[in-house]
């Protein structure tokens, strides 16, 4: 993958169609603000912070917003949006002449939440700098037009936070931050370039054992081993695994396994995380999962409790008319995508993206960055940080503006996408949420039920 420059300006720009000239704009903009574009980048990778946590981000990318280095018109800034590291940038074209109809609504998402102990091994910095550019791309292009646009636009821009952990963008869809939105955008660090990977369900637990302490060499008969609980329910994991489907994933760990040896451990937990390609599959592998938990207890004649996670994360809905949009405006930039059997082989991870794309139609593309390393790794850490990713990271910025542009300019196109989203929920069919902070209680020769 060979960087190539981006469209030149000059006299042959007149020559383009309209909106390729709107495109070449956007791309000028992005090359105009790399460098400030850069620093904020830098500035959220060298202060790694946790979900919820991200005050440091979140202040960069306010002040960002509202500063008046900015080209253009100034951005209407929300500090600590819904959440205290949420935030909310947004600017509208003029409205056009004759009544006034609503405004076509595109969005921008910004993550910036890091990894415990790894710091941006996952460059959400660059997840927060490209949807940053991008705004800034298709404002610039839109502020560039001789006259008001035929359709009136808003711009905004979501700080995002705590993608790693609880579920941001969940809890902004729970307060309302999403209703309105016609289209949404962000896109993801990788090691390959895809309009769309198959981002899975997950539902996390955690799994309490109660038991009860003893001498383990005195009288351990005395005791209830929590611990031989805790072992049996990753056993029994272990053995489901052959009747799991390829697509099916549990992992886990023992968070605590008692205190000493000749202590009969009266208590251990257990957290695990639970992904499938569906919401009804995933509800699916719970349930035998929640049954591993569960004869556990029995077995051992503990007391267990099993609470969900707060949010559970949905797949990631396609849009292949985004998606061919995205890689059309991409190949003129020179981005190589990895082909669709790649796409539909592989396998991926869960992000809270997946629930906004239950409910506004949204693009999520991955981006190669320079490196070969894998994400959630030291040396992902290092090139989410390195000069070299600045290259690829704007160049995706260049690609979603453009999109934007086509979302606006085509009205063919976004009734396309909105036809894509109706179907695509058609397909999916009824969401089979697992319900969250579920608890269940075992006690001694009982099954629980919920």
């Amino acid at each position: 993958m060979r960087p190539q420059d981006p469209p030149e300006g000059g006299p042959a720009a007149a020559a383009l169609p309209a909106l390729e000239t709107l495109k070449q704009r956007a791309c000028e903009s992005v090359e105009l603000n790399a460098g400030r574009l850069g620093t904020l980048s830098h500035h959220i990778w060298s202060r790694p912070e946790l979900a919820y946590e991200e005050h440091q981000a979140h202040d960069a990318m306010t002040r960002f917003f509202s500063s008046g280095e900015l080209p253009g018109a100034a951005w209407a800034v929300q500090p600590r949006y819904k959440l205290g590291t949420a935030f909310r940038a947004e600017w509208a074209t003029a409205a056009p002449q004759g009544p006034v109809p609503r405004p076509l609504r595109i969005a921008f998402l910004c993550e910036y939440d890091a990894l415990p102990g790894i710091g941006h091994a996952c460059g959400h910095n660059l997840i927060a700098e490209v949807g940053a550019a991008a705004a800034l791309g298709l404002k610039a292009a839109l502020e560039s037009l001789p006259q008001a646009a035929p359709v009136a636009v808003q711009i905004t821009v979501l700080g995002t936070p705590a993608e790693e952990q609880g579920g941001g963008k969940i809890d902004l869809i729970n307060a309302g931050a999403f209703d309105g939105l016609d289209v949404v955008f962000m896109a993801h660090p990788s090691q390959e370039n895809a309009a769309y990977l198959p981002d899975v369900a997950e539902h996390d637990v955690t799994v309490k054992y109660y038991g009860k302490a003893s001498h383990a060499a005195a009288y351990p008969w005395e005791g209830v081993n929590a611990l031989d609980a805790a072992v049996l329910a990753y056993n029994n994991l272990s053995v489901l695994r052959q009747q799991m489907k390829p697509t099916w994933r549990v992992h886990g760990v023992i968070k605590n396994g008692g205190v000493k040896p000749n202590i009969i451990p009266s208590y251990t937990e257990l957290e695990f995380y639970l992904r499938a390609p569906s919401m009804k599959d995933l509800s699916v592998l719970t349930e035998k999962v929640e049954n591993c938990f569960k004869s556990a207890a029995l077995a051992t004649g503990c007391k267990v409790e099993i609470k969900g996670g707060a949010n559970d994360y949905y797949n990631v809905l396609p849009n292949k008319s985004l998606q061919k949009a995205y890689k059309e405006n991409g190949k003129k930039l020179g981005i190589e995508f990895i082909s669709e059997d790649s796409i539909l082989n592989g396998l991926s991870g869960s992000t809270d993206f997946g629930n906004v794309t239950f409910v506004v139609p949204g693009l999520h593309p991955y981006f190669y960055i320079g490196s070969d390393a894998l994400n959630h790794t030291e040396q992902y850490t290092e090139a989410a940080g390195s000069q070299n990713a600045q290259f690829y990271a704007l160049r995706t910025a260049k690609a979603l503006a453009m999109t934007a542009l086509d979302v606006i300019f085509k009205p063919s196109l976004l009734e396309e996408v909105r036809e894509d989203f109706r179907q695509v929920k058609l397909k999916e069919g009824q969401i089979n949420t697992v319900e969250p902070n579920k608890e269940s209680g075992v006690g001694v020769g009982a099954c629980a039920s919920h």
